[in-house]
Parts: C-alpha cells; structure tokens; sequence
C-alpha cells in the first residue's frame, strides 16, 4: 500500500506542477484549480504514505522528487516545448541512478 499511495502522490505532484506553468501567476482559473487539486493530492498521499511508517521520509521524498523531476521534464518537452540540454539530461540520469541505489543497496527501506 505504501507504494500505491507514494505513486498516487507523484501523479498528484506531476499534476500540479505541469498545470502550474500554465496558470500565469495564478490568473488563469481551470489551471489555478488543476495545480491546487494535483498539490492537495499530492501532499494528501504523501501523509498516508508516510503514516504507514514503512518508508522513511527521506526515501519517500527522494522517491518523489527524483520521479517528478524526470516526469516533469518529459512533459514540458511535449507539451510547451521545452528543450533540455546534455547537462540537465545527464543530472537527471544521476538522479535516477541514486534513488535506484538507494533502493537496492540501502537498509533504510524495507524490502
């Protein structure tokens, strides 16, 4: 269960964060509700996966970031253009590459 909350999460913080570009400043209302709505779940799924007190919030959290990191770069590549150089791709990949070595290798979370 603690998985399927922390990926209710991410898709909640994907949400947000991709519909927030879009609400200039706050000014535009579907997108303005879209971002708040992704955010609430987010943070929402987030409590519950935490509450289980079967992942640490570190790893929880690093888990999150890494995921929407990537995710929401592939997104604003699609959909407003958004172009990323070597530099930011090979960040990302070291993103990934630390969170899958903290999922192997680490004693931090419960296999």
């Amino acid at each position: 269960m603690k998985w399927l909350f922390l990926i209710f999460a991410i898709i909640g913080e994907i949400i947000g964060t991709t519909a927030l570009k879009s609400t200039d400043g706050f000014t535009k209302i579907y997108p303005s509700i879209l971002s708040i709505v992704g955010y609430i779940a987010a943070f929402y799924f987030l409590s519950l996966t935490l509450t289980l007190k079967y992942l640490p919030v570190g790893i929880a959290y690093a888990f999150w970031s890494a995921i929407g990191i990537v995710l929401v770069a592939i997104i604003s590549y699609f959909l407003y253009g958004q172009k990323l150089d070597m530099p930011a791709i090979i960040g990302m990949i070291f993103i990934i590459i630390g969170v899958v070595i903290m999922n192997i290798f680490s004693n931090s979370i419960s296999h």
